[in-house]
């Protein structure tokens, strides 16, 4: 059975300005039911988790002035949201979910959180709406309990996976493949383990032409025994942050062969949402259903 991870406080309000792209978190759940694709019990509940899983990751002195409130204003400024009890118990529950869901995937091949992707936020410091790393978490959870010896982070939000990057940088039992725009958000990245860095413009057979060409070769050369799948809808060319130009057909056909070489592979697969902000909240919520579809096409 595909389990996702969904919580009611993933639609945590926020002041006005932040509201739409967090309205998909309460939107995408409702559509995966109305539709069929899923059932109320494909979802689970994810709790706050153990501190001692987010500090495999990230900094203690940062994880303690998040929890007592006590970030400086510049550090609270780059992560861009008010900073609030409510938004860090927000953060940790959304990386229980990508835990537990990794915990689902060993078990059933595939398993979903309906937010996280936080590929932002580096071990000491958060950015751009990203505050604990969710997958950096999982994988150093997965690893920590010897479930697996090698992780593939396949990262193709719009945005490169600078914090990923930072946190897996000397850590040989992680590997870091982001694809993503050149002249976008991060405008100074990291260094992944491999990056593909898209020109402004890029098409439909572009894109899936590179993707085909190196996501197999990184599976056979590095042997991965788990896949982090960061699965941003922010490539569409009607996102307004994304500056791609791909169709909503092929985004679908992206997420239709990764998730198919790993199925074919025999690799478990975790998938977190990332990006999505075309001004059609239609289309977000369509590109992303578009991923849960599959999941139960592919692997049920």
């Amino acid at each position: 059975m595909l389990k996702i991870a969904y919580h009611d406080i993933y639609k945590h309000p926020l002041p006005k300005g932040h509201r739409f792209p967090m309205i998909k978190y309460e939107l995408l759940p409702e559509q995966l039911i109305y539709e069929g694709t899923c059932l109320p019990n494909n979802f689970f509940k994810p709790i706050i988790p153990d501190d001692k899983h987010i500090l495999r990751v990230h900094n203690k002195a940062y994880y303690e002035d998040l929890k007592n409130l006590t970030l400086n204003a510049r550090a609270a400024r780059k992560i861009g949201f008010p900073l609030s009890a409510k938004l860090v118990e927000r953060e940790v529950i959304i990386a229980d979910g990508t835990i537990k869901a990794s915990e689902y995937a060993l078990k059933h091949g595939i398993a979903m959180n309906i937010a996280g992707g936080t590929h932002h936020a580096y071990s000491d410091r958060g950015e751009a709406f990203c505050i604990f790393n969710d997958q950096a978490i999982g994988a150093r959870y997965l690893l920590n309990k010897k479930h697996v010896k090698k992780v593939l982070i396949v990262d193709l939000d719009v945005h490169q996976g600078n914090g990923t990057a930072e946190i897996f940088q000397n850590d040989d039992s992680v590997f870091t493949f982001s694809m993503h725009g050149k002249g976008n958000y991060p405008f100074k990245k990291e260094q992944s383990d491999l990056d593909i860095a898209l020109e402004n413009n890029t098409n439909d057979k572009t894109y899936l032409s590179l993707l085909k060409q190196n996501l197999p070769k990184l599976i056979e050369q590095q042997k991965p025994s788990f896949i982090y799948y960061l699965c941003g809808v922010d490539v569409l060319a009607s996102d307004k942050l994304g500056k791609l130009a791909m169709t909503l057909k092929g985004c679908k056909e992206r997420d239709r062969f990764v998730l198919q070489t790993c199925k074919n592979h025999k690799i478990p697969v975790m998938c977190s949402m990332g990006g999505g902000y075309s001004p059609d909240i239609k289309i977000i919520i369509e590109a992303h259903a578009n991923t849960f579809r599959l999941a139960q096409e592919i692997f049920f």
